[in-house]
């Protein structure tokens, strides 16, 4: 098998739920690759790691255009104005303006309403007696959701609304995407957009504790962001926030039903909190993997010389199991030294967002773990993985409490 198989057999539904043997196989290939078509696929952890940091390799909106019309899908078109997707000139300015107000002051702030907000729900999920719960839809969910949109400024009475967008919307960052499959993507980046430019206007006129209001002032004071890319980056910090920690605390539950041993640790306190959420980053990523374009002549990734406009595909799940970095990578264990996970991605696009996924998971493990003592898989049908590559997360996840 080479690499072009190996990017297509991760394209199907079967490698989609499952892409961790045919990572194996990648890394018998080597830690980077020619894949055919101006492509270059990356797996190894070291060669992922120059390829996050260098200098000539941009962020590559390219692996989910493919040549479509901006002014004809609005979801793109949001994609293109956000951080994400942004390279110099414009990076350093878009990555300025919301880190000035995306700050870890005001993450660490957050700890103590993430801790109501956990224990509100843990209260609902309570109320279920013995009875099965969803997991996912009830609690991995909501807990980002609420504690995203504190942050941001979305009013309660408003936050329903964003599950179906944020499903909607990431199809925009799945691997080779067909743009004629992004009706309903298309049609949420309009709500979405409406939603945050009347937000905005309100802000403007009632400024309040919180990001929008932050980044409307830096925005009038310096002028580094116009309207449309505000609202395109709020929608990414949404989004996002939603997103990849529904994911952790998905993929997280699922490994303590498979190693009740590490579910005894974390109880009894042999096992650190911060090296269980570091582990579950790396054995099961949220985040599959990220896309690069070769900016000019002269890149090269772990030896292998990548030509200008080439785009470089790099399997971070792949990378987190790299059998040259990790002893025993198909083994999950939260005891492992030195676990350095690529899950949020390195250099000038590392994600703004990491420190809250892991203060969230903290305080969620630790508060479910000790709330219910008796937490376990729902018998039945078990769990549902969600039929994505990039955002690697369940569908369902039925847990039983009592």
């Amino acid at each position: 098998m080479d690499a072009e198989s190996i990017i297509a057999q991760l394209l199907t539904p079967e490698g989609r739920s499952d892409p961790y043997p045919l990572y194996a196989r990648a890394h018998e290939l080597g830690p980077v690759m020619p894949a055919g078509d101006g492509m270059v696929l990356v797996c190894g952890y070291e060669a992922c790691k120059q390829a996050l940091r260098h200098p000539g390799l941009g962020a590559d909106i390219n692996m989910v255009t493919w040549g479509a019309s901006l002014d004809e899908h609005p979801s793109l078109a949001m994609l293109s104005r956000s951080l994400l997707v942004a390279n110099p000139p414009h990076h350093g300015r878009l990555r300025s303006s919301m880190s000035q107000v995306f700050t870890a002051r005001r993450v660490t702030a957050l700890e103590p309403q993430i801790v109501r907000i956990t224990d509100a729900l843990l209260d609902t999920l309570a109320e279920s007696g013995s009875s099965p719960v969803e997991f996912m839809d009830a609690f991995a969910f909501s807990l980002p959701a609420h504690v995203i949109c504190e942050l941001i400024g979305v009013p309660a009475e408003d936050r329903h609304r964003f599950r179906g967008y944020a499903g909607d919307l990431m199809a925009t960052l799945e691997l080779l995407a067909d743009p004629s499959g992004l009706e309903a993507a298309d049609r949420a980046a309009v709500e979405v957009d409406h939603y945050f430019t009347a937000l905005v206007e309100a802000r403007r006129g009632d400024p309040r504790d919180d990001l929008v209001s932050a980044l409307v002032g830096v925005q009038e004071q310096e002028a580094q962001l116009d309207d449309e890319e505000l609202v395109a980056n709020l929608t990414l910090l949404l989004l996002a926030g939603f997103e990849t920690t529904t994911n952790l605390l998905g993929n997280g539950l699922q490994q303590l039903f498979e190693h009740p041993d590490v579910m005894a640790g974390l109880r009894a306190g042999t096992i650190p909190m911060q090296g269980f959420v570091d582990e579950v980053l790396r054995y099961d990523s949220p985040v599959q993997l990220s896309n690069r374009i070769a900016l000019a002549d002269g890149v090269s990734i772990g030896g292998l010389p990548v030509p200008a406009g080439n785009h470089v595909v790099l399997l971070l799940g792949a990378a987190n199991r790299d059998p040259s970095r990790y002893d025993g990578p198909g083994r999950f264990d939260p005891r492992r030294q030195d676990i350095q996970p690529l899950s949020f991605g390195g250099g000038a696009h590392y994600c703004l967002g990491a420190m809250l996924a892991r203060l969230e998971a903290s305080t969620a493990f630790g508060r479910l773990l000790s709330r219910f003592p008796a937490l376990g898989p729902a018998p039945g049908d078990g769990p549902a993985r969600r039929d994505r590559l990039t955002l690697r997360g369940h569908e369902t996840l039925p847990v039983v409490l009592a």
